[in-house]
């Protein structure tokens, strides 16, 4: 189905598709094809709405939080906002801290209108095209974004691209998940995770990689058991005190990378990816968003679990590298299965 959403600035059209599988319901945007509401039922079949996201498009293009939303080409930051590929310096949009690139810059894909390829029951496929130069990256580039939804609970996000050039490619998308539902802000934090990786990324006071990967153990970055978002999330440990909370890469050392769950609904999500890297995010950088339903979105109350490469792993040859050769097909899917 296909429903109007509002009008741009622009004066362009933002339309919601909806698709059903599996006991789930999403309704994606083609304004950067944006996941606005994922309907999944709890232990008593009851669904709810578990991803933050705003009622209006404009809200959308107006708000720095990517809610939801596509990122690329490159997601996360790249220090320095310049990266040589080839023997070349690129230099791209300096619109974090005025230094560093943070998901590719002041024009994001967030803020554009995606062209529906194909829209069935189950899935929706859209198509951007992003020119030579766009954002700083080399090649024209022709990448496609697909939503599926399966019958076993699971949410698959496939992402493909090809480039004339050789260029970067590390997508992802910027769900908030709240698994009590959007509009419980308080019980986020709540909800317990595991996160398997034996390492984390350290960053510095700009959230740029140090270049150190640190062992978890012994410190408040260790859910390789599990336990509640909360617990130590205000602990003093110089990578929480520098970013504010969690906000970090974790390796993907295994699948599912991530489980997320919370008791009272019973709702349990598992993250399964071909990435390398996932980023935790507890949205330490809400600040009170007027979201779905009037719903205030205050601080840590939604969960991103991004996969991707390292952050500014362009920088850093010593990691996986998220170069595509010229001609070559970008391909990446992450799941989200829900039980």
């Amino acid at each position: 189905m296909k429903t109007f959403f509002g009008t741009l600035p622009s004066g362009e059209t933002a339309s919601l598709y909806t698709i059903s599988c599996g006991g789930l319901t999403a309704e994606i945007s083609d304004l950067g094809a944006t996941l606005v509401k994922l309907f999944v039922p709890d232990c008593n079949g009851i669904a709810e709405d578990v991803t933050l996201g705003f009622d209006d498009p404009n809200d959308y293009i107006a708000s720095t939080t990517y809610l939801g939303t596509v990122v690329g080409r490159n997601a996360n930051r790249v220090g320095g906002a310049t990266f040589t590929l080839n023997g070349r310096i690129h230099h791209l949009d300096p619109n974090d801290n005025g230094k560093n690139n943070l998901h590719s810059g002041f024009t994001p894909y967030k803020n554009r209108i995606w062209t529906v390829v194909s829209h069935a029951a189950d899935s929706l496929c859209l198509a951007l095209h992003s020119p030579d130069g766009d954002q700083g990256f080399p090649g024209n580039a022709d990448i496609q974004f697909t939503y599926r939804l399966d019958l076993q609970g699971g949410l698959h996000i496939v992402y493909d691209g090809i480039c004339d050039k050789d260029t970067v490619f590390n997508m992802t998308n910027h769900a908030y998940f709240n698994l009590a539902g959007h509009d419980k802000p308080e019980r986020a934090m709540e909800q317990k995770l595991i996160l398997p990786g034996r390492f984390f990324t350290v960053a510095d006071a700009d959230s740029i990689p140090t270049g150190e990967n640190r062992s978890v153990a012994g410190t408040p970055m260790d859910f390789r058991e599990g336990e509640a978002i909360g617990a130590r999330i205000n602990e003093s440990y110089d990578a929480l005190d520098l970013q504010g909370g969690y906000d970090h890469n974790w390796e993907v050392y295994c699948n599912p990378c991530a489980i997320l769950s919370d008791k009272e609904s019973g709702r349990t999500m598992s993250v399964i990816t071909d990435c390398p890297g996932v980023q935790f995010y507890a949205g330490n950088y809400l600040e009170g968003e007027v979201g779905k339903g009037g719903v205030h979105y205050p601080k840590r109350s939604g969960i991103c679990l991004e996969t991707q490469y390292y952050p500014d792993s362009i920088n850093h040859p010593e990691w996986p590298q998220p170069i595509t050769k010229a001609g070559e097909r970008y391909h990446s899917e992450t799941i989200y299965r829900f039980k």
